[in-house]
């Protein structure tokens, strides 16, 4: 007999028992939902700690520096106003018939600094802040103060600028003669893209010091594009000290920090062929802009020492023909009337070897090291005559600022080294009128062979030759003579008056040691 409820049950019984038959079988293959489990997470340090303890103590090391140093740095934006023509600014205007006329645009800029007094004096590069209308300076923190010159010094890239602020912290100087190279260092900057806070604000990068006493001809070159010191470019002091920490656009006017927190430069430049950072930096050794500012400060100008010397860095030629004991030093060029270098005796021919017993390494050094010393300062200087150790003593004047002070004629190291001197020609009256020489001694230079040696120091078409091996030269049988009797590969000293490219400048005696090939 049919009984409905047992067959339910049967039904029910069935239905469960799939279910649970097919639960087992969706389990088995992961079709059920089971909480997620992640993989394990490897934490542990894989190197132990004493085996990178040097590391890690370095790394600590500008952990601190930064943030010592660090809230003293400021950013500094500029405003400057310079007249376009319209033309220039839209070309449009022109094929319309628009008239060019005259019209003001602001040019911003941004730089770095680093505040020296709590009461608000900053430190920078000249470049940073010449010819600014106005000049904002805004904190890590935040504050933004407008900011007055106090003073610049374009002969050194220095510059000192003031805030009306109190309390705020305060960078920690050092000292540049100390620096090592190889020794670590960080630069911190403000580079400058949007306000405080903004990205790339406030950056430190690592490096070590590559080189010291560097120079570029970059201030030079400066101030003979500007018309206030167009005549004084001889007065440039580059003694850079250069590094591979990176430094960029925007980073100019900060410190460069030894690892003790003390500024030993202040980054100043890059040389690139890009115009971004290839691993060569360049800093004011903080020596020298530490004596500009205190005469900033005090007098709102540089009061410069100096010699009245023009001068080149000794060369190897140089030190064979002068019997010096090494390559080093200053080869007096010319001695200018009426300074401290005459008074005292300095020759042209002199060997400047020391400074108050420092040794002078080259012409830079030796400018960096007066640069470093008072108007009034007696000073001890060491030199080398006719082969032979002297000292003199010399009491430094201030440096005139004028366009009579006298500049060494550039000379740029060439390549190859081959006979130089092709053709000479008589000094005839018609030929020293043209040239404004005082009488027909000598002989000029028509041509000289490119890359020879006497082009290679210096010598060039209208030389006049007044000097060989300290003989007199009055012709071109003389200059045969002289350097008949000069053996291959010895170094023969030449006296010569070439054009210098200072406009008005006279042309001034010369001692060129070239070596003759072998």
């Amino acid at each position: 007999m049919y009984d409905p409820l047992r067959a339910k049950t049967k039904v029910a019984l069935s239905v469960a028992a799939s279910f649970l038959v097919g639960l087992g079988i969706a389990s088995q293959f992961g079709f059920t939902d089971r909480p997620f489990t992640p993989p394990p997470v490897q934490t542990a340090p894989v190197v132990s700690q004493a085996e990178v303890q040097p590391a890690l103590d370095l790394s600590q090391a500008f952990v601190n520096v930064a943030d010592a140093v660090t809230p003293a740095v400021v950013r500094i934006v500029t405003t400057r106003q310079q007249v376009r023509r319209s033309s220039e600014l839209r070309g449009w205007e022109r094929l319309f018939g628009v008239p060019p006329r005259d019209v003001p645009d602001i040019a911003p800029g941004s730089g770095s600094g680093f505040v020296i007094s709590d009461d608000g004096y900053i430190l920078t590069n000249n470049h940073v802040v010449e010819d600014a209308q106005q000049i904002d300076v805004t904190l890590l923190d935040g504050r933004e103060f407008g900011a007055q010159v106090v003073g610049t010094d374009p002969t050194t890239d220095i510059a000192v600028i003031k805030i009306d602020g109190t309390d705020l912290p305060v960078a920690s100087l050092g000292s540049s003669a100390e620096v090592r190279v190889g020794e670590w260092v960080l630069a911190i900057g403000n580079p400058g893209f949007g306000r405080a806070g903004a990205n790339l604000d406030y950056t430190v990068t690592a490096g070590i010091v590559s080189a010291k006493g560097r120079s570029l001809r970059l201030i030079n070159r400066s101030l003979e594009e500007d018309p206030d010191y167009s005549g004084n470019s001889a007065l440039a002091i580059e003694d850079f000290i250069q590094t591979d920490a990176v430094i960029n656009q925007g980073n100019s006017g900060g410190p460069m920090v030894n690892l003790q927190g003390q500024v030993i430069g202040i980054n100043a430049a890059i040389v690139s062929a890009t115009g971004v950072y290839q691993g060569y930096g360049f800093a004011v050794p903080i020596d020298l802009a530490h004596r500009v500012m205190d005469d900033l400060i005090a007098y709102g100008r540089v009061k410069r020492a100096f010699l009245g010397v023009s001068i080149w860095a000794v060369s190897a030629e140089d030190a064979e023909a002068m019997g010096l004991p090494d390559v080093s030093g200053a080869l007096v060029q010319g001695v200018n009337p009426g300074t401290p270098a005459e008074r005292a005796g300095l020759r042209f021919r002199d060997v400047i070897r020391e400074v108050d017993g420092e040794k002078v390494l080259t012409g830079n050094d030796l400018q960096h090291k007066i640069a470093l010393k008072s108007p009034g300062d007696q000073v001890r200087i060491a030199i080398y005559r006719d082969g032979r150790p002297r000292e003199v003593t010399v009491r430094l004047e201030e440096m005139p600022y004028s366009g009579e002070v006298a500049e060494a004629p550039s000379r740029q190291p060439r390549a190859a080294d081959r006979i130089g001197i092709v053709d000479l020609v008589d000094v005839t009256p018609e030929i020293a009128r043209q040239l404004q020489l005082e009488s027909t001694d000598g002989v000029v230079v028509a041509e000289v062979q490119p890359n020879g040696p006497a082009y290679n120091r210096g010598i060039v078409r209208t030389c006049v030759i007044t000097e060989i091996e300290r003989r007199e030269i009055q012709s071109e049988d003389d200059v045969s003579d002289v350097l008949e009797d000069v053996a291959p590969g010895e170094v023969v000293s030449v006296v010569a008056a070439c054009p210098s490219t200072d406009p008005g400048r006279n042309m001034a005696p010369t001692l060129y040691n070239i070596r003759v090939p072998r």
